[in-house]
Protein backbone atom coordinates (compact mmCIF):
# COMPACT_ATOMS: atom_id res chain seq x y z
CA UNK A 1 0.00 0.00 0.00
CA UNK A 2 1.02 3.64 -0.39
CA UNK A 3 2.12 5.58 2.67
CA UNK A 4 3.90 8.83 3.48
CA UNK A 5 6.88 8.25 5.80
CA UNK A 6 8.71 10.56 8.17
CA UNK A 7 12.26 9.20 7.93
CA UNK A 8 13.77 11.47 10.60
CA UNK A 9 12.65 14.27 12.88
CA UNK A 10 13.42 17.66 11.36
CA UNK A 11 11.69 21.01 11.01
CA UNK A 12 10.04 21.33 7.62
CA UNK A 13 11.12 17.80 6.69
CA UNK A 14 9.58 16.39 3.53
CA UNK A 15 7.56 13.22 3.98
CA UNK A 16 8.50 10.39 1.63
CA UNK A 17 5.87 8.60 -0.45
CA UNK A 18 6.65 4.89 -0.48
CA UNK A 19 5.30 1.38 -0.13
CA UNK A 20 4.36 -0.26 3.17
CA UNK A 21 2.92 -3.60 4.23
CA UNK A 22 -0.78 -3.74 4.95
CA UNK A 23 -1.37 -3.30 8.70
CA UNK A 24 -1.98 -6.33 10.92
CA UNK A 25 -5.50 -6.48 12.34
CA UNK A 26 -5.86 -7.42 16.00
CA UNK A 27 -8.85 -9.15 17.52
CA UNK A 28 -10.42 -5.82 18.56
CA UNK A 29 -9.33 -3.84 15.49
CA UNK A 30 -11.01 -2.77 12.27
CA UNK A 31 -9.04 -2.33 9.06
CA UNK A 32 -10.11 0.89 7.37
CA UNK A 33 -9.62 1.66 3.69
CA UNK A 34 -8.68 5.34 3.85
CA UNK A 35 -10.77 7.54 1.56
CA UNK A 36 -9.66 10.87 3.05
CA UNK A 37 -7.29 11.98 5.80
CA UNK A 38 -7.36 15.23 7.74
CA UNK A 39 -4.25 17.29 8.42
CA UNK A 40 -3.48 18.91 11.76
CA UNK A 41 -0.71 21.07 13.14
CA UNK A 42 -0.04 18.15 15.49
CA UNK A 43 1.37 16.29 12.47
CA UNK A 44 3.78 19.14 11.79
CA UNK A 45 4.82 19.39 15.44
CA UNK A 46 5.52 15.66 15.66
CA UNK A 47 7.53 15.89 12.42
CA UNK A 48 9.54 18.76 13.90
CA UNK A 49 10.31 16.74 17.04
CA UNK A 50 8.37 19.02 19.39
CA UNK A 51 6.50 16.12 21.02
CA UNK A 52 9.34 13.58 21.33
CA UNK A 53 9.36 13.71 25.18
CA UNK A 54 5.61 12.96 25.26
CA UNK A 55 5.17 10.85 22.11
CA UNK A 56 8.51 9.09 21.48
CA UNK A 57 7.72 7.57 18.09
CA UNK A 58 10.47 5.70 16.29
CA UNK A 59 11.17 6.57 12.67
CA UNK A 60 10.39 5.75 9.93
CA UNK A 61 6.88 6.77 10.94
CA UNK A 62 3.60 7.23 9.09
CA UNK A 63 1.88 10.37 10.37
CA UNK A 64 -1.82 11.27 10.24
CA UNK A 65 -4.40 11.60 13.02
CA UNK A 66 -7.75 11.86 11.18
CA UNK A 67 -9.43 9.42 8.82
CA UNK A 68 -12.69 8.70 7.02
CA UNK A 69 -13.15 5.53 5.06
CA UNK A 70 -14.70 2.06 4.79
CA UNK A 71 -14.22 -0.99 6.97
CA UNK A 72 -12.68 -3.78 4.87
CA UNK A 73 -11.83 -6.28 7.64
CA UNK A 74 -12.75 -6.77 11.28
CA UNK A 75 -11.04 -8.61 14.13
CA UNK A 76 -12.79 -11.64 15.54
CA UNK A 77 -13.77 -9.82 18.77
CA UNK A 78 -15.22 -6.74 17.03
CA UNK A 79 -18.91 -6.21 17.88
CA UNK A 80 -19.99 -2.82 16.56
CA UNK A 81 -18.74 -2.73 12.96
CA UNK A 82 -18.87 -4.90 9.87
CA UNK A 83 -17.23 -4.91 6.46
CA UNK A 84 -18.61 -2.10 4.31
CA UNK A 85 -19.42 0.31 7.14
CA UNK A 86 -18.47 3.93 6.53
CA UNK A 87 -16.56 5.20 9.56
CA UNK A 88 -14.32 7.96 10.81
CA UNK A 89 -11.80 8.12 13.61
CA UNK A 90 -8.95 9.79 15.42
CA UNK A 91 -6.71 6.75 16.08
CA UNK A 92 -5.14 6.67 19.53
CA UNK A 93 -1.60 7.85 20.19
CA UNK A 94 0.87 5.11 19.40
CA UNK A 95 -1.31 3.85 16.55
CA UNK A 96 -1.52 6.85 14.23
CA UNK A 97 -0.83 6.60 10.49
CA UNK A 98 -3.76 7.81 8.41
CA UNK A 99 -1.48 9.09 5.63
CA UNK A 100 -1.72 5.68 3.98
CA UNK A 101 -4.09 3.51 1.95
CA UNK A 102 -5.10 1.46 4.99
CA UNK A 103 -4.94 1.72 8.77
CA UNK A 104 -5.85 -0.71 11.55
CA UNK A 105 -7.72 1.08 14.35
CA UNK A 106 -8.97 -0.11 17.72
CA UNK A 107 -12.75 -0.58 17.59
CA UNK A 108 -13.15 1.69 20.62
CA UNK A 109 -11.66 4.62 18.65
CA UNK A 110 -14.04 4.36 15.69
CA UNK A 111 -17.49 5.87 15.10
CA UNK A 112 -20.02 5.74 12.26
CA UNK A 113 -19.39 8.48 9.70
CA UNK A 114 -22.15 11.11 9.67
CA UNK A 115 -24.50 10.20 6.84
CA UNK A 116 -24.81 13.82 5.73
CA UNK A 117 -21.06 14.33 5.23
CA UNK A 118 -18.77 13.37 2.38
CA UNK A 119 -15.62 11.42 3.16
CA UNK A 120 -13.58 14.59 2.77
CA UNK A 121 -15.81 16.57 5.14
CA UNK A 122 -15.81 13.77 7.71
CA UNK A 123 -12.04 13.36 7.62
CA UNK A 124 -11.58 16.86 8.99
CA UNK A 125 -13.77 16.31 12.05
CA UNK A 126 -12.45 13.79 14.60
CA UNK A 127 -9.40 15.40 16.21
CA UNK A 128 -10.79 18.92 16.33
CA UNK A 129 -14.29 17.87 17.41
CA UNK A 130 -12.96 15.61 20.15
CA UNK A 131 -10.69 18.41 21.34
CA UNK A 132 -13.64 20.80 21.56
CA UNK A 133 -15.75 18.17 23.33
CA UNK A 134 -13.07 17.28 25.87
CA UNK A 135 -12.46 20.95 26.70
CA UNK A 136 -16.05 22.21 26.82
CA UNK A 137 -17.89 19.13 28.09
CA UNK A 138 -15.38 16.98 29.96
CA UNK A 139 -13.08 19.56 31.51
CA UNK A 140 -15.14 22.77 31.68
CA UNK A 141 -18.62 21.23 32.15
CA UNK A 142 -19.96 24.26 30.27
CA UNK A 143 -23.49 25.27 31.32
CA UNK A 144 -26.27 27.25 29.62
CA UNK A 145 -25.84 30.98 30.15
CA UNK A 146 -22.11 30.85 30.80
CA UNK A 147 -19.70 32.99 28.81
CA UNK A 148 -16.79 31.49 26.90
CA UNK A 149 -13.99 33.06 24.86
CA UNK A 150 -12.70 30.80 22.10
CA UNK A 151 -9.49 32.02 20.53
CA UNK A 152 -8.81 31.52 16.81
CA UNK A 153 -12.46 30.98 15.96
CA UNK A 154 -11.86 30.34 12.25
CA UNK A 155 -9.32 27.57 12.94
CA UNK A 156 -10.10 23.88 12.97
CA UNK A 157 -10.82 23.59 16.69
CA UNK A 158 -12.38 27.04 16.93
CA UNK A 159 -15.02 26.37 14.26
CA UNK A 160 -16.34 23.28 16.04
CA UNK A 161 -15.87 24.70 19.55
CA UNK A 162 -18.03 27.75 18.74
CA UNK A 163 -20.83 25.53 17.48
CA UNK A 164 -20.61 23.10 20.38
CA UNK A 165 -20.59 25.93 22.93
CA UNK A 166 -23.67 27.46 21.31
CA UNK A 167 -25.36 24.05 21.33
CA UNK A 168 -24.63 23.85 25.06
CA UNK A 169 -26.35 27.22 25.57
CA UNK A 170 -23.29 29.38 26.21
CA UNK A 171 -22.61 32.93 25.05
CA UNK A 172 -19.55 32.87 22.79
CA UNK A 173 -16.89 35.44 22.04
CA UNK A 174 -14.11 34.65 19.63
CA UNK A 175 -11.00 36.22 18.13
CA UNK A 176 -10.51 36.22 14.37
CA UNK A 177 -9.06 38.29 11.58
CA UNK A 178 -11.25 40.49 9.41
CA UNK A 179 -11.03 37.78 6.75
CA UNK A 180 -12.47 35.21 9.16
CA UNK A 181 -15.13 37.43 10.74
CA UNK A 182 -17.97 36.47 8.40
CA UNK A 183 -17.25 32.78 8.93
CA UNK A 184 -17.39 32.92 12.74
CA UNK A 185 -20.50 35.09 12.64
CA UNK A 186 -22.15 32.48 10.42
CA UNK A 187 -21.43 30.00 13.23
CA UNK A 188 -23.43 32.32 15.55
CA UNK A 189 -20.56 33.69 17.62
CA UNK A 190 -22.05 36.45 19.79
CA UNK A 191 -18.96 38.68 19.95
CA UNK A 192 -16.19 38.81 17.34
CA UNK A 193 -12.92 40.54 18.20
CA UNK A 194 -10.53 41.44 15.37
CA UNK A 195 -7.25 40.39 16.93
CA UNK A 196 -5.27 42.59 14.53
CA UNK A 197 -6.97 45.86 15.46
CA UNK A 198 -8.68 45.22 18.81
CA UNK A 199 -7.50 44.18 22.28
CA UNK A 200 -9.64 41.29 23.52
CA UNK A 201 -8.34 41.67 27.08
CA UNK A 202 -9.72 45.22 27.27
CA UNK A 203 -12.98 44.53 25.50
CA UNK A 204 -14.02 41.38 27.36
CA UNK A 205 -14.52 40.68 31.07
CA UNK A 206 -16.49 38.44 33.42
CA UNK A 207 -16.04 35.26 31.40
CA UNK A 208 -16.41 31.77 32.84
CA UNK A 209 -14.06 30.02 30.42
CA UNK A 210 -11.30 30.71 27.91
CA UNK A 211 -10.20 28.10 25.37
CA UNK A 212 -6.68 28.99 24.26
CA UNK A 213 -4.95 27.54 21.22
CA UNK A 214 -2.46 30.34 20.65
CA UNK A 215 0.84 31.53 22.11
CA UNK A 216 1.98 32.17 25.66
CA UNK A 217 1.33 35.90 25.55
CA UNK A 218 -2.30 35.33 24.54
CA UNK A 219 -2.60 32.71 27.27
CA UNK A 220 -1.43 35.08 30.02
CA UNK A 221 -3.53 38.01 28.80
CA UNK A 222 -6.60 35.76 28.77
CA UNK A 223 -6.49 35.73 32.58
CA UNK A 224 -7.79 39.31 32.56
CA UNK A 225 -10.95 38.18 30.74
CA UNK A 226 -11.96 35.64 33.38
CA UNK A 227 -13.96 36.21 36.52
CA UNK A 228 -12.79 34.70 39.83
CA UNK A 229 -13.48 30.99 39.74
CA UNK A 230 -13.20 30.92 35.96
CA UNK A 231 -11.27 28.35 33.93
CA UNK A 232 -8.38 28.90 31.55
CA UNK A 233 -7.91 25.79 29.41
CA UNK A 234 -5.13 25.56 26.86
CA UNK A 235 -4.64 23.05 24.08
CA UNK A 236 -1.36 24.60 22.96
CA UNK A 237 0.50 24.41 26.27
CA UNK A 238 2.25 24.59 28.47
CA UNK A 239 1.39 21.12 29.81
CA UNK A 240 0.72 20.99 33.54
CA UNK A 241 1.67 18.45 36.26
CA UNK A 242 -1.77 16.82 36.14
CA UNK A 243 -1.23 16.03 32.47
CA UNK A 244 2.24 14.63 33.16
CA UNK A 245 0.87 12.32 35.85
CA UNK A 246 -2.00 11.16 33.65
CA UNK A 247 0.44 10.34 30.85
CA UNK A 248 2.63 8.33 33.22
CA UNK A 249 5.72 10.31 32.24
CA UNK A 250 8.97 9.70 34.06
CA UNK A 251 10.08 11.81 37.04
CA UNK A 252 12.53 13.97 35.08
CA UNK A 253 9.98 14.91 32.40
CA UNK A 254 7.36 15.57 35.09
CA UNK A 255 9.72 18.02 36.76
CA UNK A 256 10.48 19.77 33.46
CA UNK A 257 6.75 20.08 32.71
CA UNK A 258 6.10 21.43 36.19
CA UNK A 259 8.75 24.10 35.77
CA UNK A 260 7.52 24.99 32.29
CA UNK A 261 3.99 25.68 33.50
CA UNK A 262 4.87 27.21 36.87
CA UNK A 263 4.56 30.82 35.71
CA UNK A 264 1.07 30.51 34.21
CA UNK A 265 -0.18 28.38 37.12
CA UNK A 266 1.03 31.00 39.60
CA UNK A 267 -0.56 33.81 37.58
CA UNK A 268 -3.83 31.85 37.44
CA UNK A 269 -3.84 31.42 41.22
CA UNK A 270 -3.26 35.15 41.64
CA UNK A 271 -6.35 35.78 39.49
CA UNK A 272 -8.33 33.11 41.39
CA UNK A 273 -8.60 31.17 38.14
CA UNK A 274 -8.05 27.47 37.41
CA UNK A 275 -5.47 26.68 34.70
CA UNK A 276 -5.29 23.31 32.95
CA UNK A 277 -3.90 21.77 29.79
CA UNK A 278 -5.89 19.39 27.57
CA UNK A 279 -4.19 16.92 25.22
CA UNK A 280 -7.06 15.25 23.42
CA UNK A 281 -7.46 11.47 23.44
CA UNK A 282 -9.15 9.09 21.05
CA UNK A 283 -12.71 8.19 22.03
CA UNK A 284 -15.14 6.48 19.68
CA UNK A 285 -18.09 6.86 22.05
CA UNK A 286 -17.66 10.64 22.20
CA UNK A 287 -17.20 10.75 18.44
CA UNK A 288 -20.48 8.86 18.03
CA UNK A 289 -22.22 11.56 20.06
CA UNK A 290 -20.62 14.15 17.78
CA UNK A 291 -21.97 12.19 14.79
CA UNK A 292 -25.46 12.61 16.24
CA UNK A 293 -24.99 16.38 16.55
CA UNK A 294 -23.73 16.64 12.97
CA UNK A 295 -26.62 14.60 11.56
CA UNK A 296 -29.05 16.79 13.53
CA UNK A 297 -27.53 19.92 12.00
CA UNK A 298 -26.24 21.29 15.32
CA UNK A 299 -22.62 21.17 14.14
CA UNK A 300 -21.26 21.50 10.64
CA UNK A 301 -17.64 21.12 9.58
CA UNK A 302 -15.95 23.70 7.37
CA UNK A 303 -13.50 22.58 4.71
CA UNK A 304 -10.85 25.01 3.56
CA UNK A 305 -9.24 22.90 0.85
CA UNK A 306 -8.91 19.32 -0.41
CA UNK A 307 -5.57 18.19 -1.85
CA UNK A 308 -4.79 15.03 -3.81
CA UNK A 309 -2.97 12.46 -1.65
CA UNK A 310 0.18 12.85 -3.73
CA UNK A 311 0.34 16.54 -2.73
CA UNK A 312 0.44 15.83 1.00
CA UNK A 313 3.65 17.81 1.58
CA UNK A 314 2.12 20.83 -0.14
CA UNK A 315 -0.95 20.44 2.07
CA UNK A 316 1.21 20.37 5.22
CA UNK A 317 3.00 23.52 4.12
CA UNK A 318 -0.37 25.17 3.53
CA UNK A 319 -1.71 24.54 7.03
CA UNK A 320 1.55 25.86 8.49
CA UNK A 321 0.89 29.28 6.95
CA UNK A 322 -1.76 29.86 9.62
CA UNK A 323 -4.14 31.29 7.03
CA UNK A 324 -6.55 28.40 6.68
CA UNK A 325 -10.25 28.86 7.35
CA UNK A 326 -11.46 25.42 8.34
CA UNK A 327 -9.88 22.03 7.79
CA UNK A 328 -7.48 20.81 5.13
CA UNK A 329 -7.68 17.20 3.99
CA UNK A 330 -6.12 14.92 1.40
CA UNK A 331 -8.30 12.67 -0.76
CA UNK A 332 -7.15 9.13 -1.57
CA UNK A 333 -10.20 7.72 -3.39
CA UNK A 334 -13.09 9.23 -5.36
Amino acid sequence: MRAFFLDHYSKKATLRLGEASEPKVGDKDVLVEVHAAGLNLLDSKIRDGAFKPILPYKTPLVLGHDVAGKVVRVGRAVKRFKVGDEVYSRPRDGRIGTFADYIAIAEDDVAPKPRNLSMEEAAGVPLTALTAWQVLVDRADLKPGQKVLIHAGSGGVGILAIQLAKHLGASVATTASAAGADLVRSLEADVVVDYKTEDFARLLSGYDLVLNSLDGETLERSLDVLKPGGKLISISGPPDPAFARAQGLNWIIRQVIGLGSRKIRAAARAHQVDYSFVFMRADGEQLSRITTLIEAGDIRPVLDRVFPFEDLNEALAYIETGRTKGKVVVSLRP
